[in-house]
Parts: C-alpha cells; sequence; structure tokens
C-alpha cells in the first residue's frame, strides 16, 4: 500500500544546547573521576532518557542535599540552585561540583549585584521551577518578587518603585517576556534591566526556528519532557504562530497519530535538554507511515561550547 507523502520540516538550531552538553558530561567525567555511585542533586537536565542512561552509568538522582551521603560526590544540577545549598554542603565536607549553565549563573551574578547596589529584585519566572527557586535563592528569602505574568505586575508591591530591577528565567517565551518587561517598564519606569538578555541564546533560537515553520505546517512534534520548560514553550511558540496543531513527545511511542492522520506537512523540533537521538527515533517512526521529505529550515548556526569545572580535568 503506497504510504501518503509528507513534507517534514526540521528545525534548525534544536536539541541540546551548550549548558546542556556541558552539564551531563560533568556527570560522565565525575563517574570517570570518583567511581559509581556518584550523586546529582535533582535532575541534571529534564529529560528521562538522559537521566536514565546516566543512572546505568552509575549516576544516583536526589531531590535534596540531605539525601546524599557525606562520603559521596555531589553534582548541582543545570538549572542552578539557592546559594545555602553549596553551603550546606561545604560545611559537611563533601565533595562537590555545580554544574550550573553558566548563562544561569549570569542571571544569579546580576541579582547579587543589583541587590548590592540596594535595589529590590523582581524575578521573571515560573513559580516552582528549579531554575526560579535557585535564582530567587542567591538573596535572602522575600528579597526577591517573582512575577509570572502581565497581571502580576499590576499586583506587585515594592519597597521603592525608584528603587528596583528585573531578572528573568532563561527559558521563558520570547513573546511573553516581553510583554512582562513592557509592563514592569511601564509601571516602574526607572527599574533597571539586565546589560544582555536573559532569556538564553539557546531558548532564543529554538523559538525563532519554530516561528519560521509553524505558517508552513498542519501539525508540529516538539521532542522534550513535560517538565522541561522551554520544550513546553516550543508547543506554545508553535500553536501562536500559526500551527493548528502542536504536541510534546518524550519521543516517538508518545505520538498520537490520529491527530495527524491526513495531514502532507509537519513540524519537528527539539527542546534544549533532548538529544538527537530520540528526534532520529521520531523520524524512523514518520517513515514507517508517511513517505516522508525532510526539509531543513536552519534560522541559525550555533558553535557555543561552555568548559568543564577543572575539578573533573584528569591529568593526562
Amino acid at each position: 500500500m503506497t504510504k501518503p507523502p509528507l513534507t517534514l520540516y526540521l528545525a534548525a538550531p534544536r536539541g541540546f544546547c551548550a549548558g546542556v552538553d556541558r552539564a551531563i558530561k560533568i556527570v560522565e567525567m565525575a563517574i570517570d573521576k570518583w567511581g559509581a555511585p556518584v550523586y546529582v542533586r535533582h535532575e541534571i537536565v529534564h529529560n528521562k532518557y538522559v537521566v536514565d542512561d546516566l543512572k546505568a552509568k552509575g549516576a544516583v538522582f536526589v531531590e535534596e542535599l540531605e539525601d546524599c551521603p557525606d562520603d559521596r560526590p555531589v553534582i548541582f544540577s543545570a538549572h542552578g540552585v539557592p546559594r545555602a545549598v553549596p553551603a550546606e554542603a561545604a560545611r559537611r565536607e563533601m565533595i562537590y561540583v555545580d554544574a550550573t549553565c553558566p548563562l544561569v549563573s549570569k542571571v544569579h551574578i546580576e541579582a547579587q549585584r543589583h541587590a548590592e547596589n540596594g535595589l529590590q529584585m523582581i524575578m521573571i519566572g515560573h513559580e516552582g521551577h528549579p531554575e526560579t527557586i535557585g535564582t530567587m535563592g542567591q538573596l535572602p528569602a522575600g528579597d526577591v518578587l517573582l512575577v509570572e505574568t502581565v497581571d502580576d505586575v499590576a499586583r506587585v508591591e515594592v519597597r521603592d518603585p525608584e528603587q528596583i530591577a528585573y531578572v528573568t528565567q532563561t527559558t521563558l517565551s520570547i513573546d511573553d517576556t516581553a510583554e512582562i518587561v513592557a509592563a514592569l517598564k511601564a509601571r516602574f519606569p526607572s527599574i533597571v534591566g539586565p546589560h544582555k538578555e536573559d532569556i538564553c541564546y539557546a531558548t532564543t533560537n529554538r523559538q525563532e526556528a519554530v516561528k519560521a515553520i509553524a505558517p508552513r505546517a498542519e501539525a508540529m512534534l516538539v521532542v522534550g519532557a513535560p517538565n522541561s520548560s522551554n520544550s513546553k514553550r516550543l508547543v506554545e511558540v508553535a500553536a501562536r504562530n500559526g500551527c493548528g496543531y502542536s504536541q510534546l513527545v518524550q519521543r516517538a511511542t508518545d505520538i498520537d497519530w490520529r491527530a495527524i492522520e491526513g495531514i502532507s506537512t509537519l513540524g519537528l523540533t527539539a527542546g534544549a535538554s533532548a538529544p538527537e537521538t530520540l528526534v532520529n527515533e521520531v523520524i524512523d517512526a514518520l517513515g514507517t507511515r508517511f513517505d516522508v521529505t525532510v526539509e531543513m529550515v536552519e534560522t541559525a548556526i550555533e558553535n557555543v561550547e561552555f568548559k568543564v569545572p577543572r575539578v573533573l580535568r584528569v591529568p593526562a
């Protein structure tokens, strides 16, 4: 039986970013250096496939530092942690390695610097997300005010409207964040923003690629985890930019085939914590049902690389 034709618009960039790649390497190098088990506080990145692979190699994932023994190394996830976490690890004389993405660390430094200059901090982010918790935890409890929406801006109460600054989570929707920033500036004309955009290059690039594909595709598949902020934003961006149907899938087995039955154009991308192996798995699955023609849609070229901490570099 002849398979129906499908034009597959494959987003580029997609998948792993430099911060995710660095964090995974840190766990692998820690296992090589110290042997198993190595403990990781929180999922190193939000992807079950990656986490399961590292578990098989000897990583043990826990949610809190208190779940780690004193005599084994612990790694802090790419999302960042409150300052109290490494302080407690040092008090317990633990070996620890901070795998926080350097672009998240940049936001931490900004928050600390603004506070040192006497400015009250407002953070644009998602409540409960590890990155938000980590960034807000750089300052004493209550010193950072969280806003998630434009409506939140109208309700937020500050000490002095002339002495405030804002930072953002690195994985937010570019368009949503722009609206919130505009609302902050309208209410607080003196508010101080970051010297350089906090939303990271990888989040921006992946959203721009989706924007380029969405008007041309009847449906969009985003490979990523349900707890991955940047992956969920890609689903939303597709829907807002002309794509009739967008779905988040962890891997090929999650595809809702009924939802894409009868289509002739499909977009495919992956969140920053999703490995290319899972993208290829989806393409192979599509090939079993469609006569697939792949068309690359490249909107940016990424050549960013972050070095791993020196503590993990084993002398030759």
